[in-house]
This record gives C-alpha cells, structure tokens and sequence, in this order.
C-alpha cells in the first residue's frame, strides 16, 4: 500500500511540475498600444484613514471581467506594499496584497495599518497573466493615519 501511495504522490508531484513548466511556455497576451493603468486616487504622497477607497484608472484597453474573454482586454490587480511585480511568466497570484478584480471593477476599499505602505496596478489578461509588455502603474506611496 505504501509504494501505490508514493507512486501516486510522486505522478501528482510530476503532473503539477509539468503544469507549472507548460505555464511559463504559453505566451503572454499582447498589450494593446499605448495601455496604460493608473491609480486616480488617492494620489501619491497622500494621508489616508485606516479604511479608505482605492479608485484604478485604464487607458487604451478596454476593461471587462474575466469571464467576458474579450481580445486585448484586461482588468486591474492591485498590489499592496509588494517589493517587485510578480512573476511575468506566472498567472498574477491571488494573495492579501495581490488582490485580483476579475469583475472589471474601478474601485475597492482598503484597510490597512497605520504606517506607509505603497500600491501599485497590473493590468491582466483574462487567465489573470501580465500582458506583454508588462502593464502596470508607478508605484505610489500613502500614509495611513
């Protein structure tokens, strides 16, 4: 019984291995020409309260959800107090500080820690990958109260 087990956990550890590898041969949506993504507000350098609302701008490429598959579309991923984008060749993890909105929303509120954190936007594709070239905003910067 213990070899049947191993061998299956060995086969699931090969088959999530070759996933993870075919991942990163799939190539990355192109981005539309001239997109762009942006934080409206609040802008860089502001005081905020504790709970605040995060407004995400686009440009250049139409925003839908996920479900939609529309060509050249995407929608906003923002990530909080993240030291580097993610890993381009990976789906955009979904984590408390990579937070994902698959529903094409232009919004969220936000609670966080007094203290200085920064955001920042990725647009994604509708299997939540980075475009190529990368789409994303200038890191910004906010004191929270």
């Amino acid at each position: 019984m213990k070899a049947i087990l191993s061998r299956a956990t060995l086969a699931s550890l090969l088959l999530g291995a070759s996933m993870l590898a075919s991942a990163a041969d799939i190539p990355r949506t192109p981005a539309p020409k001239g997109a762009e993504v942006f934080i409206v507000s609040p802008k860089d350098g502001a005081t905020v309260d504790k709970t605040f609302t995060v407004e995400f701008g686009i440009k250049g490429m139409d925003l839908e959800p996920i479900d939609k598959q529309v060509p050249g579309a995407g929608h906003h991923h923002l990530l909080v107090d993240q030291k580097a984008l993610p890993d381009p060749s990976q789906p955009i993890p979904a984590t408390d500080t990579v937070i994902h909105f698959g529903k094409a929303q232009t919004k969220t509120e936000l609670t966080l820690a007094p203290g200085k954190h920064t955001l920042q936007l990725v647009a994604g594709d509708n299997v939540h990958r980075q475009f190529e070239p990368t789409v994303a905003s200038k890191v910004i910067t906010v004191t929270v109260k």
